[in-house]
């Protein structure tokens, strides 16, 4: 339970570290239960969408979801997709690469690709409320699922102290795996369509260019890598959840 108390702790800004104290090294086993995390994250976003849909327009209601998940989980997921973007795009080596991704102030690459990254995820504005709640919780759940399996790919990019966390994730065992995917793979098996189930795996066609991505360039990953990979596999779910209702 220390370990999945210690997932909630990190990912989120709710004041979970009241509850009890947790071992710092629960913190390396948290991926495992991302999903599950997913389950509150997306949960949350999909009842501020559905209760501000019965007032105000869908495009509004929208808003204030993608809000409200900023404010649970602090921009942790931002923060890191813009790092990755400033990293990716003006690093041409290994070592630049970490060097910008380490730098706290944003670059251009990051400011455009947020405002790309927001301007897509605006576009989802135009489902129906219902089957965008539905796709919120699934979305969440699912992409966080396939990204955590970053840590079993790939080995941290960096020394352990020279994290901004000041730790690195174990990769998972067995049980955990198991309990990764049954968290990230319920809430779309009791939720989702099956005729929208074909989407699915545009979160992980995603994450394998991420992962090629990552593996010619830093021959790891990063804790920014994280929180970009999950990003952007949740918006290709989102993508290809238009692409199969357009279809």
């Amino acid at each position: 339970m220390n370990n999945v108390l210690a997932a909630f702790i990190f990912l989120t800004r709710l004041p979970f570290w009241k509850i009890k104290e947790v071992p710092a090294d629960c913190f390396k086993h948290v991926v495992p239960y991302w999903p599950l995390v997913g389950w509150l994250t997306g949960g949350i976003m999909a009842g501020v969408l559905w209760l501000a849909g019965q007032v105000f327009p869908i495009s509004l209601a929208w808003m204030l979801a993608i809000v409200s998940r900023l404010l649970v989980t602090g921009c942790l997921h931002e923060d890191g997709l813009a790092d990755f973007l400033d990293g990716f795009g003006g690093g041409r080596t290994r070592e630049r690469t970490l060097a910008i991704m380490k730098d706290s102030h944003i670059g251009s690459y990051g400011v455009i690709g947020l405002i790309i990254y927001f301007g897509l995820l605006w576009q989802l504005s135009d489902l129906p409320l219902n089957l965008l709640c539905t796709l919120v919780i699934c979305g969440d759940c699912w992409s966080k699922c396939c990204a955590s399996h970053i840590i079993n790919c790939l080995p941290y990019a960096r020394k352990e102290e020279e994290s901004k966390a000041k730790v690195v994730y174990n990769r998972m065992t067995v049980s955990e795996l198991i309990v990764n995917l049954v968290c990230g793979a319920l809430p779309f098996c009791l939720l989702l369509p099956v005729s929208i189930w074909p989407a699915l795996l545009a979160p992980v066609l995603a994450f394998l260019f991420l992962y090629r991505l990552m593996k010619r360039r830093l021959q790891g990953y990063t804790g920014d890598c994280c929180g970009a990979v999950f990003l952007i596999c949740e918006l290709a779910f989102y993508i290809g959840c238009e692409a199969v209702i357009n279809f």
